[in-house]
């Protein structure tokens, strides 16, 4: 039996890249680390509103976490559900719909934060959130889709709402890509005749007395007057409230028409933090100085999805816990490996406690304002001191030289206004099987409905610990199967086999559950199905029914 230790590490951001980074350059030859990540990709985020320019390219921003850390087993996965009595990680399907269960010795949490618009009105469906790389991308093809449109529109109103560019949130994210937007949509509208006559109008919203709340108030209050200055409003006291597609509107009652809104806040650490039997402040899980869950001894948390405390904090406020930048989340890394390996070897912890070099912003057109270890610095120095720490900072030479290129090129030539379409799949597609072919099999996990359109299946299970499957119904053109899994979040009771080619109309489980939770009709006609389907006896219990208009069979 192998006496290697196996670590789960949950996040692919800064905290938990550089934690298994950390732990194989340590322990290799003890350790078996285990990274779950949506992509396999680690976004370099402080630089994320330059791509929406087109300052640095697409790709530049973005290192592949298996070249960065070769000796991490990646699993690019979405994390369900854990399980911290049996020290099991369950994520999400594959290709297959089987549940990944991973077993671990430590569980590292650093899922970071979310976008969160809860009790905020329409902001899910019309505001455009900046935490990943797909929604830098996103925002980048929207705003030159607007540029096309008002170049071509004749509506003045129209026009003018095409043009006006909205951003919610006042802090570092916020600043920076007002800036850029401003900077781009200048640059990009040489390129379209009509638009270098029209009036542009970038809106900056705050929620409080002044923007960049995380410097000095003296540089703060440059970055205020040197955005007005070019013409970006800035709007203080002013809350998001609501968005409709055609407008911002705020607490006070305005409404801004805009066809761009951007929201920077409010984020909220990972959904999957919540359902951990951990004790959470505001979300955030509370760890020791160590990096310790609290009441845990091999759950570590850090990141923006932690609470960890600052050492020498004079109150228990948000000054006296570590705030969620890289910086933070890097050294934050190295301390929970080392912690976790020490813990194996039963030798004393190492408490976090670093606080802080300082702060950066870039505010656009080679400005900034900077507050590096008591030094105050703006303009074209705090903007040069910008990129050359996070130049420096960007894992990999191949990540620099590609950024470096693109910064130099920037400097002669105009921004790129090619709009990338990203094709995006339907949640109801046409699928087509051939005979032979499952369309599902038992045991796997509910994730789509099947409604067949032409073509036969038989429907088989394994009844009673048989060693082979037996027939016990066959579906037609007009039944539908599926939908049982679905409603009883439970495992596929039985296999579909397409017996004559099939063409079938399959619906995902998001799709299906809004419809049934939003059509009293159908949800009514599938609750009754279930109720059927549940009184048969055992072995034709969770069958797909006939139709209204027929009987399933020959």
């Amino acid at each position: 039996m192998s006496d290697r230790r196996r670590i789960v590490i949950l996040g692919g951001g800064f905290a938990g890249v550089y934690t298994a980074r950390e732990l194989l350059r340590r322990g290799r030859d003890r350790i078996d680390v285990h990274l779950v990540n949506r992509e396999n990709y680690l976004v370099f985020q402080p630089m994320l509103p330059e791509v929406i320019s087109g300052s640095i390219g697409i790709a530049d921003t973005t290192i592949p976490i298996r070249r960065f850390v070769p000796g991490a087993q990646l699993h690019m996965r979405d994390v369900e559900s854990v399980d911290l009595e049996r020290r099991e990680v369950i994520c999400s399907p594959g290709f297959q719909p089987r549940h990944l269960v991973l077993p671990f010795d430590h569980l590292v949490v650093a899922l970071g934060n979310v976008t969160d618009f809860r009790g905020m009105t329409g902001l899910a469906e019309h505001a455009m959130p900046l935490k990943t790389h797909g929604d830098a991308l996103v925002l980048r093809n929207h705003v030159i889709h607007v540029l096309e449109e008002a170049e071509s529109e004749r509506d003045i109103g129209l026009r003018a709402r095409l043009l006006t560019f909205v951003v919610a949130g006042g802090g570092f994210s916020g600043v920076e890509v007002i800036a850029e937007l401003h900077d781009f949509v200048r640059r990009a509208a040489r390129s379209y005749p009509r638009l270098r006559r029209e009036k542009r109008r970038f809106i900056l919203l705050h929620s409080r007395e002044r923007i960049l709340p995380e410097v000095d108030e003296s540089l703060a209050l440059y970055a205020q007057r040197l955005l007005r200055r070019r013409g970006i409003e800035i709007m203080l006291n002013a809350r998001l409230q609501a968005a409709t597609a055609n407008h911002a509107l705020l607490s006070d009652g305005t409404r801004l028409p805009t066809a761009t809104l951007v929201a920077t806040v409010p984020s909220h650490p990972n959904p999957v933090c919540e359902s951990l039997a951990l004790s959470r402040i505001r979300g955030r899980i509370v760890v020791d100085a160590f990096l310790r869950a609290q009441g845990s001894t091999n759950v570590w948390a850090l990141g923006d999805c932690a609470l960890v405390p600052l050492p020498h904090a004079k109150c228990p406020d948000e000054s006296a816990f570590a705030p969620p930048t890289a910086q933070h989340a890097i050294r934050e890394a190295r301390v929970a490996a080392s912690n976790i390996l020490a813990s194996d070897e039963g030798k004393p912890l190492t408490p976090f406690t670093f606080r802080g070099l300082g702060s950066l912003c870039a505010l656009g057109h080679r400005k900034g304002v900077a507050q590096v270890m008591g030094l105050k610095l703006a303009g074209l120095p705090a903007w040069f001191l910008w990129r050359t720490v996070y130049w420096s900072k960007l894992p990999g030479a191949a990540a620099k030289l590609r950024v470096g290129l693109s910064w130099i090129v920037d400097l002669v030539l105009p921004p790129d206004i090619v709009q990338l379409r990203l094709g995006r799949s339907s949640g109801i597609n046409h699928e087509h099987f051939e005979p032979g072919q499952p369309v599902f099999e038992q045991g796997d996990l509910g994730d789509r409905v099947y409604i067949v359109i032409r073509g036969r299946a038989a429907v088989e299970r394994l009844i009673d610990g048989s060693a082979e499957a037996q027939t016990v119904a066959h579906l037609g053109a007009g039944q539908y199967f599926g939908e049982m899994a679905l409603l009883n979040r439970a495992p596929r009771n039985a296999t579909v086999r397409c017996i004559e080619a099939m063409d079938v109309l399959s619906i995902q489980k998001g799709e299906f559950t809004s419809l049934i939770a939003n059509l009293d009709v159908l949800r009514t006609q599938f609750e009754q199905t279930a109720r059927q389907r549940g009184d048969r006896p055992a072995p034709e219990r969770d069958i797909p029914s006939p139709p209204a208009t027929g009987r399933a069979g020959d």
